[in-house]
């Protein structure tokens, strides 16, 4: 139901990020080049304190993304690259759009690593990432919000969701299809480290999502807290409900976020956060999520809701909610720029 309550809103947002990007140089053939990142030789340059270990993880394999469009407000012109990724663990190929804060470029800054943030859409997600567009907003409201101190400056990577706008994988390894869910844990989180100044630590890590990439949000973090230490699960589906898992129910149950909470509870940890962001007028939505806190948010699976006003399953209404707490709270459980 969530997600057939999105496609209207995909479909138009869909509409808009093709309308914002038209002419702003999709291919090589329309704008220069964009690079992130040298070569790691560059940390031979970071002088560091005798017995110090730097948290900076240097690009290893740097190469050139086409430019989608470019990022203003305060995000001061920073392009958004786009690059075909042929996922060498996954075997999927897929786009994926990449983008770095302001401050990224800032002399100053020049020897830190940055957090990441993996961005994910709703519905299909295919064969456009929506939060790529400047309707919505996200990068210049990030650069904003990091200007005003309510937010990191994170790196955002933002791949397609799904192979195809014909099925929903739920971000996962379903036997005998593409393997998403490694693709989108292993495959896109390597393009970044290979492209940009990273972290070494998984504290620098967050996947945020909406509906079916909501879900695909919340079963990766807790799947993979040792990538990913945080997620922001917008409207999501709670369980897995592809019809892609039929006949394979052990594999659909080892995918299942209310199994993997009570697995990663059991064994202690590491501790993970759990940001979820409602509508108040999800009212399918919110009782599932607010069962699920109930549930499974204690120990080391820490969570928080942020219900937006008026709000509806739309990711114009969880842009809002990342300015109105959100991203104040990820923010304080995550590693800043760091040397």
């Amino acid at each position: 139901m969530h997600r057939a309550l999105f496609r209207p809103v995909i479909a138009l947002l869909t509409l808009t990020v093709l309308a914002a990007t038209a002419g702003c140089g999709t291919g090589a053939s329309q704008a220069s080049p964009v690079r992130f990142g040298s070569t790691r030789a560059d940390a031979a340059m970071q002088p560091h304190a005798p017995g110090t270990r730097s948290l900076v993880q240097y690009p290893t394999r740097p190469i050139s993304f086409d430019e989608e469009r470019r990022v203003g407000g305060a995000g001061e012109n920073t392009p958004i690259g786009v690059t075909t990724l042929h996922g060498p663990k996954s075997g999927f190929t897929g786009k994926v759009w990449v983008w770095a804060p302001p401050e990224y470029y800032e002399k100053r800054n020049a020897h830190k690593g940055f957090p990441v943030m993996e961005a994910l859409p709703g519905s299909y997600g295919y064969p456009v990432n929506y939060w790529i567009g400047a309707g919505l907003g996200l990068q210049e409201n990030l650069a904003r919000w990091s200007k005003n101190g309510s937010s990191l400056p994170f790196i955002v990577v933002m791949p397609v969701l799904n192979p195809d706008a014909e099925h929903y994988y739920d971000g996962s390894d379903i036997p005998g299809r593409p393997k998403i869910g490694t693709w989108l844990s292993e495959d896109v989180p390597d393009l970044v480290r290979q492209n940009f100044r990273t972290l070494k630590t998984r504290d620098a890590w967050a996947i945020m999502g909406s509906s079916s990439g909501g879900f695909a949000a919340l079963k990766n973090v807790l799947q993979h807290p040792g990538t990913f230490k945080v997620a922001i699960p917008n409207g999501p589906d709670i369980v897995p409900d592809s019809p892609l898992w039929n006949g394979h129910a052990g594999a659909e149950r080892e995918n299942n976020p209310e199994v993997l909470a009570r697995r990663l509870t059991a064994r202690g940890g590491p501790d993970v956060y759990l940001a979820f962001q409602d509508g108040s007028r999800e009212h399918t939505v919110l009782p599932k999520v607010r069962k699920f806190r109930a549930q499974y948010g204690h120990g080391p699976v820490h969570t928080r809701l942020q219900v937006v006003p008026g709000g509806t399953h739309s990711a114009a209404t969880y842009v809002r909610g990342l300015g109105e707490g959100t991203m104040r709270w990820v923010s304080a459980h995550m590693q800043g720029p760091a040397t």
